[in-house]
């Protein structure tokens, strides 16, 4: 028996004889549209993929205002692929993070570390690894921007999935324990589904970040060479060079139709389809609509694709019966599973510590040990900023998250507007930012904070309304039979339940503050160029100047901050949220 299923439709009441015409007919014309839907999909794709493997050209980006919509695609094309491998990145991390013990000790510390790293980190070590594998071909080019693309929306998927599965409700774990569930039926009927809510948030959300990292990989600057792609990123850059403001607002709308539309045919339709994984035991009276599901569900393609990948569904658990079924292990005995700790902390500790020394090694030989303070020393700036954006930013949007997640009818309306703002390419309007900075005299130091919170602060709003949005009716009811309102509700009910949300959002915002100080510390437009005193410009000048080691220092302070925070502050709180706010 198999579990995987694409179903999109709601039991619905027998239809009477004198409306079955006219429901066919829904469902012919459903079937038409969804069908010229899906084959314009694939001609986009087909019309696509001859550039990708184009010769590498000249690195310019023409910036006429009719290449717009074909740039818009291609950007999108970039952030559609890279969105799948985080998808698939985060099912496997999370999963194995949650469920190994003695690996989540080593993997979420890394995962840390992977969303402190900046992207301009990532592409200055690996842009050469992917031109090596396609040489002399765009593809490189176009592989190298789509990881980038992927560094800025993996990891906060990944924590909210890992968030979720740690706070799996207590009766449904102990029903696929006694049910004896494999391990792969499990994850299908159990974690992706108590996940789904949060974890679709969080994909707008990376989205979002996708598009606020744009630039810098759709025009990739690594040692004194730029490699330029098509696309709507690379579009705002050439345009602020040559300082044409009219052209960077055609961008400007250009993107807002763009994230508009995505809203519609792709938001929307999940946010309102996912509504039924809540966990609750009465409907919702205001349910969450959309019209593109509506009409998906009239058609018969969810048929088509249940009948299509059964036979997949069923190879795939056979597949996978030697994983197990869940709760058929005894847990290992406390001693030997004592030992087993000590050894694999040991091995850990060992290899951290050679890790380590071998780089203190390498920065003694070149920019001396002195490099590596007054990095510390830029990062403690940094670090201010973060905090300060972090406190500030909570205290906003929280508040508002919850509004709009427990209204649907304010989330309808006002989803739209937070999707565009949130999608929005904050580093876009940098360049104006720039010219208001530079004409007031505002310190770039002070204003580089307002800058990082453009581009991170919707981790939290976005978490929240994830949160907010999951609380059951039931409780909800309760609460209203009760005559429980004001700061009594929000103290007994509304924030703790969402604070585990909140922390996941404050985790991500705070590690995404970190990669945004890249390009928030240091901003141009034309002539002017303002740099803010900090770890985030010490980063973006030395890849500039292809001074790998000063790179490398800045990576690994900023590796170090995050970790530090997330260890001594974010995690204490995590763990309180899963041992004393778990619904269920």
């Amino acid at each position: 028996m198999t579990n995987f299923s694409f179903n999109f439709n709601r039991a619905t009441p027998a239809i009477p004889e004198t409306g079955r015409s006219t429901t066919f007919t829904k469902r012919v014309v459903s079937d038409c549209v969804v069908a010229a839907g899906i084959l314009a999909l694939f001609g986009l794709i087909a019309w696509i993929l001859p550039a990708l493997n184009a010769p590498v050209g000249p690195n310019t980006v023409s910036t006429d205002p009719r290449n717009l919509p074909y740039y818009a695609l291609r950007s999108v094309f970039r952030m559609a692929i890279a969105l799948f491998f985080s998808l698939a990145f985060t099912f496997v991390y999370g999963l194995a993070a949650a469920r190994s013990r003695r690996l989540g000790k080593v993997l979420i510390p890394l995962l840390d570390i992977l969303q402190s790293v900046p992207i301009l980190g990532f592409l200055s070590a690996t842009v050469t690894i992917w031109l090596a594998l396609f040489p002399g071909s765009m593809m490189g080019v176009e592989a190298a921007s789509i990881f980038a693309i992927f560094t800025s929306q993996a990891w906060n998927m990944t924590f909210s999935f890992y968030r979720s599965l740690k706070s799996e409700p207590k009766e449904l774990d102990e029903a696929a324990r006694n049910l004896q569930l494999p391990r792969w039926q499990r994850f299908w009927v159990l974690d992706v589904p108590n996940s789904m809510i949060p974890l679709l948030w969080n994909m707008m959300m990376s989205v979002g970040g996708g598009w606020f990292f744009l630039t810098a990989s759709e025009m990739i600057s690594v040692n004194n060479r730029t490699y330029a792609l098509p696309g709507i990123g690379s579009y705002v850059e050439a345009a602020a060079a040559e300082e044409n403001p009219g052209k960077i607002g055609w961008a400007i709308l250009t993107m807002v139709i763009v994230v508009l539309l995505i809203d519609v045919l792709v938001w929307k339709p999940l946010t309102a389809w996912a509504e039924k994984f809540r966990i609750t035991q009465s409907e919702s009276s205001e349910p969450k609509r959309s019209a593109v599901l509506t009409l998906i569900r009239q058609s018969h393609i969810d048929d088509f694709l249940g009948r299509f990948f059964r036979p997949v569904g069923e190879l795939l658990n056979w597949v996978t019966r030697p994983l197990g079924r869940t709760g058929s292990k005894w847990d290992a005995k406390p001693g030997r599973r004592r030992a087993g700790d000590i050894v694999f902390d040991l091995i850990v500790g060992v290899l951290v510590i050679a890790g380590v020394a071998e780089l203190m090694v390498a920065i003694a030989k070149t920019t001396g040990l002195g490099e590596l303070g007054r990095a510390f020393g830029l990062g403690g700036l940094t670090f201010l900023r973060v905090a300060l954006l972090t406190v500030v930013c909570s205290v906003i949007w929280v508040p508002l998250g919850v509004i709009i997640g427990m209204n649907p009818k304010i989330s309808r309306l006002v989803q739209p507007l937070v999707q565009v703002l949130a999608s929005f390419p904050a580093n876009f309007i940098f360049p104006f930012a720039v010219m208001v900075f530079v004409a007031f005299g505002v310190d770039i130091n002070w204003g580089s904070i307002l800058l990082m919170a453009l581009g991170t602060q919707w981790y939290i709003l976005f978490n929240v309304i994830a949160g907010a949005s999951a609380i059951p009716d039931d409780l909800i009811e309760m609460t209203r039979n009760f005559g429980i309102t004001g700061w009594m509700k929000w103290k007994t009910l509304i924030l703790p339940a969402v604070f585990g949300s909140w922390v996941t959002g404050g985790i991500t915002a705070a590690g995404g503050a970190w990669n945004a100080s890249i390009v928030s510390e240091i901003v141009s437009y034309g002539r002017h160029t303002l740099v803010a005193r900090g770890l985030g410009s010490y980063i973006a000048e030395a890849t500039a100047h292809a001074e790998g080691m000063k790179t490398l220092i800045g990576v690994a302070v900023m590796a170090i901050f995050v970790v530090a925070v997330n260890r001594l502050f974010w995690n204490p709180l995590q763990r309180l949220a899963d041992r004393r706010f778990v619904v269920g």
